[in-house]
């Protein structure tokens, strides 16, 4: 469990960890670089490496500790859906999250193959974020199976967005982040790319996160979009309706 910079959430939760790559996307993959680090430092969790998946069966009761409620991304160093995960874990993480309703929790995948695979064998309460990344328009039948689950609230992270999204699918997508890429050798964005998925959103009325410009310095890239930042998020729903 670790406080997060990331500007859609306010936590991380890492009940697994380790990855491998699947699409280009993950070429620059910040948890691989930070596995590294963390490796180096001695951190138990991280002995193994970036491309060992590794299950925590301690993390798992973490998140009933927590005694304000919190948004919480899960699974930031890993993805939950990587076919080294096996499926009764999957479940007990479900279960973590179905019984603590007060909490947010959102979960990204690159295997939106296997997230449909199982989906119809997981309880999904309304406090499961479900998201799939989409980099370019090679990956874009992600969101298409991700459409098809029964995930309550259904989102996008378009990013590294690394080509143009033309046309998305959004018919029951939620919510859609889009970034650019950072570090030292960061894959350009283009503008015109950023501000079509935004009236995209528009049109579909779909909350729309606008997360940073990314570059070498995302920092003085910032966030600005049209002179706006756009923050917009799905509507928590309240634990007593779930």
């Amino acid at each position: 469990m670790a406080n997060s910079s990331i500007e859609w959430t306010e936590m991380t939760w890492n009940p697994t960890t380790g990855c491998t790559k699947v699409s280009s996307g993950c070429k620059f993959c910040y948890a691989e670089i930070m596995t590294r680090r963390l490796k180096s430092m001695g951190q138990e969790k991280y002995k193994y490496g970036f491309k060992v998946v590794k299950t925590h069966q301690e993390a798992l009761k973490i998140p009933y500790t927590w005694k304000n409620p919190k948004i919480v991304f899960v699974n930031s160093m890993s993805d939950l859906f990587h076919k080294d995960v096996p499926f009764d874990f999957i479940q007990q993480v479900f279960r973590v999250m179905n019984e603590n309703p007060q909490h947010v929790f959102q979960v990204l995948t690159k295997r939106a193959e296997r997230l449909y695979k199982l989906h119809k064998e997981l309880k999904w309460t309304h406090n499961i974020w479900m998201g799939v990344s989409v980099e370019n328009e090679k990956v874009k039948g992600r969101i298409d199976l991700l459409g098809k689950t029964k995930a309550k609230v259904k989102f996008l992270s378009l990013e590294p967005l690394i080509g143009p999204l033309p046309n998305l699918n959004l018919k029951k997508i939620d919510w859609v982040i889009v970034g650019g890429e950072s570090g030292f050798h960061p894959r350009p964005m283009k503008p015109e790319w950023v501000v079509d998925i935004q009236e995209q959103c528009e049109i579909s009325d779909v909350a729309f996160f606008f997360k940073q410009w990314g570059g070498r310095n995302k920092k003085a890239a910032g966030r600005l979009l049209n002179g706006h930042t756009y923050d917009e998020m799905p509507e928590i729903t309240s634990p007593k309706s779930l």
